[in-house]
């Protein structure tokens, strides 16, 4: 019989494999099992070029060193030692005495009591999660969705660093990258479409993961032709454009667009919208507020800051937003659109530009009232309208925390007043040299309206 041979990489290190066609199963994950220095209970997957998963058997289709197979070890079984240690307990010591326990309950009386049947049934179910390739997507044990909120303390005031090191971000894009190769359970799918998501359970390589999934769910993939290698790189990319300021961070970028999304299903948007206007909604959901320094436009425009300048007063932080949004863009390894026609990519910008802007508070009332006008007579061939929509579920997104539960919305309080705190530091410091006879009051006068607004 013919020898295979089959070439892989595992952890960056190139190996080949040697097996007859005629070697069983066992024999030939064996194998790949040694290249890994993998244990006996541990899971292997196989990756072809494509980023499928392929079966680990004698008929392997035979590759060359330049379309290597991608080898990894996603997860032990739930009885090894070292799960054990991090789970503090053995659930197979305690399958075990539940065995026992029925047995001797067997003998005395003939029958398993439902106490007994229903806590095996539980140990055995707790077992398929710890088990399961799925439930293993968290670079962990699993996440229980059901558990409740498990309250984070995002702002760390010792870091007063706005920008996130190298080390950090290395970190983040390593965890996603790695659980981008796991799939998504439907349960968090389902979870992910509710108002009540709890977004303080989850860490910012799993939120980036969810993010990644809405496009996948939504049809984006297909329908816009969007590499899915391109979308990690620009999802990665967004997440840096995040500063760690208090409120106006990842998280809040993140909480927005899962309010758009839930909307998006609640409201079954594609048989309303065009699908590019469903795309432009969670792109601009995920942009809005990219390089938001902590600062607002009030702050802005009183501090006369580059901003202000660049955008002569107008709406200075959501222009910015919209600028590094195509800013990231214009990176060809993280352009989602690359594929895009340029007719329709001009019509994504127009829309996320329109969207972004319209987060803008001072403009609230004129698009709200814009927007009741046009409701007796809605029409959503009529592109005004259209476009009025987009905006107020925009505007509906970036507000959303007050309808949210109060176990995840109180915490978003906290970090508002922590944000606006930190400009009244800044503001107070402006205030308190007003007496300085030698400062002109023109330039001191702004930072006194300022106070006031605050």
């Amino acid at each position: 019989m013919a020898t295979k041979v089959i070439y892989f990489s595992i952890g960056g290190c190139e190996e080949q494999a040697e097996f007859r066609s005629d070697d069983s199963s066992d024999d030939v994950r064996d194998i790949f099992r040694a290249a890994a220095e993998a244990g006996p209970n541990d899971i292997l997957k196989l990756y072809n070029r494509k980023g499928s998963i392929i079966n680990i058997s004698p008929k392997l289709t035979e590759n060359t060193p330049d379309s290597r197979y991608k080898l990894e070890v996603v997860a032990a079984h739930c009885t090894d030692a070292n799960i054990a240690a991090q789970l503090g307990f053995d659930i197979g010591a305690i399958e075990n005495r539940l065995q026992h326990l029925e047995r001797n309950i067997l003998t005395d009386s003939g029958e398993t009591p439902k106490l007994v049947y229903d806590m095996k049934q539980k140990v055995e179910h707790f077992r398929e999660k710890l088990e399961s390739v799925e439930h293993l997507s968290w670079l962990g044990l699993f996440k229980d969705i059901s558990s409740g909120t498990s309250l984070q303390p995002f702002w760390n005031k010792k870091n007063s660093a706005v920008r996130r090191s190298a080390e950090v971000n290395k970190r983040v894009f390593e965890k996603f990258i790695k659980m981008t190769h796991v799939q998504v359970t439907d349960e968090v799918r389902q979870y992910l479409r509710k108002p009540t998501f709890d977004n303080w359970q989850w860490d910012d390589s799993e939120m980036l993961i969810l993010l990644r999934q809405m496009y996948i769910d939504l049809g984006f993939i297909a329908k816009f032709n969007i590499e899915i290698s391109v979308l990690e790189q620009w999802l990665f990319e967004i997440y840096r454009g995040y500063n760690q300021v208090p409120f106006h961070n990842f998280k809040h970028c993140f909480m927005v667009t899962q309010m758009m999304y839930g909307l998006t299903w609640l409201l079954d948007l594609p048989t309303i919208l065009d699908d590019i206007d469903v795309l432009i909604l969670i792109t601009s959901a995920i942009c809005h507020d990219l390089d938001h320094p902590g600062y607002n436009n009030a702050y802005q425009i009183n501090a006369r800051t580059e901003l202000a300048m660049r955008y002569n007063d107008i709406s200075p932080l959501e222009n910015h937003h919209c600028s590094k949004a195509f800013e990231i863009l214009e990176k060809n390894h993280a352009n989602i659109f690359r594929n895009l026609p340029l007719e329709t990519f001009k019509k994504v910008r127009e829309g996320m530009i329109k969207c972004v802007l319209a987060t803008d508070m001072a403009k609230h009332s004129d698009i709200l009232n814009s927007f009741k006008a046009i409701i007796p007579n809605k029409d959503f061939t009529n592109k005004e309208h259209k476009s009025l929509v987009m905006m107020i579920l925009m505007k509906v997104s970036d507000i959303s925390n007050e309808a949210r539960p109060m176990e995840v919305a109180e915490p978003w309080i906290d970090c508002l007043l922590q944000e606006f705190f930190n400009q009244l530091l800044q503001i107070l410091v402006k205030v308190a040299d007003i007496s300085n006879e030698a400062r002109p009051m023109e330039v001191a006068e702004p930072w006194l309206d300022c106070l006031l607004q605050e």
